[in-house]
């Protein structure tokens, strides 16, 4: 049989910087993307992990091959839009086939300006990422197959990555807004926080929607505050609890206008203050510790984190790939999680202060309520201020 009858002709076409290619057919959004490409090994949750803040600048490979099979929903938005750069899969995405679901994949990729890739071997470029790192890459999608190989190339090679760029300033909240809506629960779906709660002032790195449900279930007053907000910004609000949220980006790119935040609430008030993920990272170098990028970065549901003070094991999401160098970190500032797949920090806390932060994401359900405890600690730590 032909070549040409055996497999359709390519529409897509994923370029890495150093030269290598993979042809596939394409899905969603027509056009181009240049970004750093990362690998996510969960096995659920692509929506979610497509609307994560924190993969901006990014292209993401999803190991788990069927992906679309439930579908799209609203429901599950971690915010209004996609903001993972492109996505790259085993399988073309199939027809949706869950209660949940209002719109195919492929239809909600296309409406929201995102592009996909079907028909790659995902293991291969897996291996790829992480033996040589999170390259930088071109992905095209153009239905006709016309594709300019060295153009593409070229714009890979070109691209300047994620170190020394701040990307928390683009998907950061325009204005200040408050957040009362709690964790999905059954039958109801999501819930809404209507008495009196402590006053929690949450800084959006790009905060992930949940993140905030948990706050608020957990009887927090949760109002946000644009990522460049000042010191001075939030204690006007005379807050009982400071939040520093997840985020995409350098952070030390960030922290050129968040350290200063932080350092300013740490030093004219006493209030707990819990931070996760980018907001981990900018805990860290507000207390003098350093960030460094990672090869090829954590992602996925099913990262193993010790707790060094309880010795419980924890089974975690992570989203990212920059880490706290914990051979930084000062004194009075204790490591007290670690992950077991490669020994980097994943959690601090300030000594004789309710202050503390973890760089998993205990709102993501992977073990599935392994870390749910953290928002308890914050919420308990602003009740015995409140009572004292």
């Amino acid at each position: 049989m032909p070549a040409s009858q055996s497999q359709p002709k390519p529409t897509a076409c994923l370029a890495l910087a150093d030269g290598t290619l993979f042809y596939g057919q394409g899905f969603g959004a027509v056009g181009e993307t240049v970004a750093e490409l990362v690998f996510n090994t969960a096995m659920t949750g692509y929506q979610e992990i497509m609307t994560d803040p924190s993969y901006a600048g990014q292209v993401v490979t999803f190991t788990f091959p069927h992906v679309g099979n439930v579908g799209v929903t609203p429901e599950d938005d971690e915010t209004a839009d996609p903001v993972a750069a492109g996505m790259v899969v085993k399988w073309d995405p199939t027809e949706p086939s869950n209660w949940r679901s209002v719109e195919h994949l492929v239809g909600w990729l296309e409406r929201r300006g995102r592009i996909g890739i079907g028909g790659i071997d995902t293991r291969r470029l897996t291996r790829a990422i992480r033996q040589q790192g999170a390259p930088h890459v071109a992905l095209a999608h153009d239905p006709s197959g016309n594709f300019d190989i060295a153009a593409l190339v070229k714009k890979a090679r070109s691209w300047t990555g994620l170190v020394g760029l701040d990307l928390a300033k683009d998907v950061t909240c325009a204005q200040s807004y408050r957040w009362d809506e709690t964790r999905w629960a059954w039958p109801g779906g999501f819930g809404t926080r209507t008495e009196p709660g402590m006053r929690v002032v949450a800084i959006d790195y790009g905060a992930k929607r949940n993140i905030l449900r948990c706050l608020a279930s957990a009887g927090c007053d949760v109002t946000v505050l644009p990522a460049s907000a000042t010191a001075e910004d939030v204690l006007a609000l005379e807050p009982e609890g400071v939040f520093l949220s997840n985020g995409p980006g350098d952070p030390a790119a960030t922290g050129s206008y968040a350290v200063p935040m932080i350092r300013g609430v740490l030093d004219r008030s006493e209030v707990p203050l819990f931070g996760i993920c980018l907001g981990h990272q900018m805990l860290a170098l507000a207390l003098g510790a350093k960030t460094i990028k990672m090869n090829h970065g954590h992602h996925g549901a099913n990262h193993p984190v010790k707790d060094l003070e309880t010795g419980k094991v924890e089974i975690t999401s992570m989203n990212h790939g920059f880490a706290v160098d914990a051979q930084t970190l000062p004194e009075g500032v204790t490591e007290t999680h670690v992950s077991l797949f490669d020994g980097s920090n994943c959690g601090i806390r300030m000594a004789g202060r309710p202050v503390f932060s973890v760089q998993y994401h205990p709102e993501a359900s992977p073990g599935p309520q392994d870390s749910y405890y953290l928002f308890d600690r914050f919420a308990e730590a602003m009740r015995a201020r409140r009572g004292a």
